[in-house]
């Protein structure tokens, strides 16, 4: 019988491609993804180190499989992703989870192979992390998690060192991929089925800069739209103070690129984005939001932001209520700050007391999803365009999907994953709509 293998994921769609890659390779190897991590042989956590939150989430998880190792010596345990990029988090790993067999970072995912045959030889705790990124490698296996969607890397790393990021230390420097490698990974995919690619990166506006060929993102995505087949394009993440004008006229003219934009804005106020050195400033954020809408009626936007960075004061939160409420975001994630160890920002003394940034984040979100839901409300007896993704996560007897708005929609009706269908919005909700194939 063939061995299984586990994977529990925390964090961003990079994250989610890195484990679909990390899937790819255990099936080279002959593992079988299992139903349940009790009956594992191999068992990997992919881990985020963006927020306090998943750090917790992380080791309450790590935690848990001491026992599942008691029960099977012959259990092989990984850890991974961003956290491993940490020295202060591997000492902890090695000091109070001497149970996991392999602790590995985000620039030699490459090797994972090789570390498995390493652990199964020698069962002590076996440490492989770069401080350093080395070329892209192309063409690792992956297994998709989606039939008819898929993540695309088209670049690694970041070089925007915002203040309170620690992705720059744990991804590297920023390096791209060759546009013909994209591409050809688009078409095949296409070919046999894709219907829809979300292309990442930390800041997919920046792509280019570190290619010998002259190409930008706004080229790149000209290139895509042109691809056979492939009928939707996302991409995540793009960074303000890059995007041109140049790609809004993209966005304006390659209609297979969804009426839909992750812009995240992180504070209203032009104080506090010096302070995360965000580079930009309240005022041309929002003359990006006129340039975006102006270009493509009816897009939706989505957002990222902090409540509580040291140094905010009163005034400086009302200046992100003011902007939440001139923008009228269609959704948005929202974090309290938490100082991520090796960051700026950690040494800053100015800290928002908890009773002052859980007041300032109840009164954010319930402002976010009152836009939402009346942004939502407007699509009531509309009929759209949905791609479907498969059953309803919340209602077995309903399939669910996404608009080109990327709001996602529970809907009545035969269809099947990949099918794009007509649906009647009957209903809208704060975090979804729903409605009926016609």
């Amino acid at each position: 019988m063939s061995k299984q293998y586990h994977i529990t994921t925390f964090g961003c769609q990079m994250n989610e491609h890195d484990s679909e890659k990390l899937a790819g390779m255990l099936e080279n190897m002959g593992y079988l993804e299992g139903d349940s991590i009790d009956t594992a042989d191999v068992i990997l956590l992919n881990t985020c180190s963006v927020r306090e939150n998943a750090d917790l989430r992380f080791f309450g998880n790590l935690g848990r499989l001491k026992h599942l190792k008691k029960e099977n010596p012959d259990l092989l345990i990984g850890v991974c992703g961003c956290m491993m990029q940490q020295p202060h988090i591997v000492e902890t790993i090695k000091k109070k989870y001497p149970f996991v067999d392999m602790v590995f970072g985000t620039h030699n995912l490459h090797d994972f192979p090789e570390m498995i045959t390493e652990s199964l030889c020698n069962r002590e705790m076996n440490i492989h992390v770069w401080n350093e990124h080395g070329e892209i490698v192309e063409n690792l296996p992956v297994k998709r998690k989606y039939n008819t969607k898929a993540f695309i890397n088209i670049m690694y790393g970041c070089n925007n060192f915002c203040t309170y990021c620690i992705v720059p230390y744990t991804r590297g420097r920023e390096r791209s991929r060759k546009p013909d490698d994209i591409l050809n990974e688009i078409r095949e995919l296409a070919e046999n089925g894709t219907k829809e690619v979300m292309l990442l990166g930390q800041n997919v506006n920046s792509y280019g800069k570190t290619l010998e060929k002259k190409v930008d993102f706004a080229d790149l995505l000209y290139e895509i739209n042109k691809i056979r087949n492939l009928e939707r394009i996302r991409f995540m993440t793009s960074h303000p103070k890059d995007l041109s004008d140049k790609l809004i006229e993209v966005i304006r003219d390659c209609k297979k690129i969804c009426d839909h934009i992750h812009l995240p804005v992180q504070s209203g106020s032009t104080r506090v984005l010096k302070l995360m050195n965000r580079q930009y400033t309240k005022e041309h954020y929002i003359e990006l939001i006129e340039k975006l809408r102006k270009a493509r009626k009816g897009i939706a936007i989505s957002t990222d932001i902090i409540v509580g960075f040291p140094g905010e004061t009163e005034e400086d939160f009302h200046e992100t209520m003011d902007l939440i409420r001139k923008v009228q975001y269609d959704s948005a994630f929202t974090f309290l700050y938490s100082p991520r160890k090796g960051t700026p920002a950690e040494k800053y003394e100015d800290l928002i007391d908890s009773q002052t940034k859980h007041k300032w984040f109840d009164l954010l979100v319930k402002e976010l999803n009152a836009i939402s839901y009346k942004k939502n409300l407007s699509y009531e007896g509309k009929i759209m365009d949905v791609l479907v993704e498969g059953k309803s996560k919340t209602d077995n007897t309903k399939f669910s999907g996404r608009t080109s708005t990327n709001k996602l929609v529970n809907f009545s009706g035969d269809a099947l994953e990949g099918d794009k269908v007509s649906v009647k919005i009957t209903k809208a909700k704060t975090f979804s709509l729903e409605g009926e194939i016609i």
